[in-house]
């Protein structure tokens, strides 16, 4: 089978040939120390791995430059210092200014200073400007990646999922006491991000050649904020993202939870998406420890929601022998991958592996055949 084939289908909930076996995105960090430079897609054909490439990112970021307009002024200043190099952007509405600071070292980009800070900013973020995907960069890249593996990608905004992106915007500890002391508060911050993202939907996804679309995030996770939280400010919103995007297009929803998901996993499976990542272990931040949370987590997706990821990227493809990375590997496919509708996947990013356990990590699921 090629990589496409085989991806897709154990993303469809069949069995391919064997396991597949990919990483979630490769940090150019970790490229240019390990690998030359090259492109993901280079290395992922040099290490034998089913690529999962994330599309080009066309400028759709309502931060970025290129959308000042009238309604939405973008005016930025750059420092300096010793965290890395610094962004503050102020954006300037009809009624009123915005600020956030963002820094950037040699591995990420992270925020500083929140959007969001006052009760009333929220209502300014109706004068961002929504801009659709650039469909000709996404043809080039399907193109390029070919049977190699398959094309991702995400949404509008900060970050894919309405809570996530108002946790990035305002701050995680932030929205979970509004969401205690003023739920009003957050649903009407969350109903003005979702109509963001369903017009960007509206405008984009029509004849996109793409694979998946990505949606939720960590903010949302059971080691951060409660079922009942989640249950309230993630899953409805969540359910309308995945009907518009079934609606419009023919991509597979990717939910995505960097945390938790052993004791949110039930509402999770109620949300309309068709694949769960990332399957944290507890090394790793998330909270499946042992064989029977993999069980649980089986059952509560009843088959109806394909998987990725699970495997311990942060200790194991870091500093793990290829023996350890082997029975891993072994024991991730006998727990997930049994009946097929599961990738191999780290459980999110990595800076910091040597490439020969990328290779060790790709030998062992070439051995997991169905």
């Amino acid at each position: 089978m090629t990589s496409r084939e085989r991806l897709m289908l154990a993303l469809n909930g069949e069995k391919p040939d064997r396991l597949p076996c990919t990483t979630m995105d490769m940090m150019k960090y970790w490229l240019n120390e390990e690998m030359g430079g090259v492109s993901l897609i280079e290395a992922s054909r040099t290490l034998g791995l089913d690529a999962t490439v994330f599309a080009p990112n066309p400028p759709y970021w309502p931060y970025d430059p290129t959308f000042s307009n009238e309604t939405w002024k973008i005016d930025t200043e750059t420092w300096n210092d010793g965290l890395g190099s610094n962004v503050r952007f102020t954006f300037t509405t009809p009624k009123g200014v915005l600020n956030m600071t963002q820094t950037t070292n040699a591995h990420t980009t992270w925020c500083t200073e929140n959007l969001v800070k006052q009760d009333d900013d929220i209502r300014l973020l109706k004068y961002r400007p929504i801009r659709p995907f650039d469909k000709k960069k996404f043809a080039e890249l399907y193109d390029e990646v070919g049977d190699g593996g398959i094309v991702r990608t995400g949404g509008y905004g900060f970050q894919e999922g309405p809570w996530q992106d108002a946790c990035e915007m305002h701050g995680t500890e932030e929205m979970i006491y509004a969401a205690h002391d003023k739920p009003e508060w957050v649903h009407e911050f969350l109903h003005i991000l979702l109509d963001h993202k369903l017009k960007f939907y509206e405008m984009s996804l029509k004849d996109l050649k793409c694979d998946l679309i990505l949606n939720g995030g960590g903010a949302g996770s059971g080691t951060v904020i409660s079922p009942a939280l989640h249950e309230e400010f993630c899953l409805p919103y969540d359910k309308q993202l995945h009907a518009a995007i079934k609606n419009l297009s023919n991509l597979k929803v990717i939910y995505h939870i960097c945390g938790g998901v052993t004791k949110i996993a039930h509402l999770i499976a109620q949300n309309g998406c068709d694949i769960y990542e990332s399957l944290a272990p507890l090394s790793c931040g998330g909270d499946i420890e042992s064989d029977a949370d993999m069980a649980g987590i089986k059952k509560a997706f009843g088959g109806k929601v394909a998987l990725m990821g699970g495997f311990d990227q942060l200790q194991l493809l870091r500093c793990g022998s290829p023996e350890q990375i082997r029975q891993e590997v072994r024991r991730l496919f006998n727990g997930f991958g049994q009946d097929g509708g599961y990738v191999l996947m780290g459980s999110d990013h990595f800076y910091h592996a040597p490439k020969e356990n990328l290779l060790a990590y790709v030998e062992a699921a070439k051995g997991c055949i169905y």
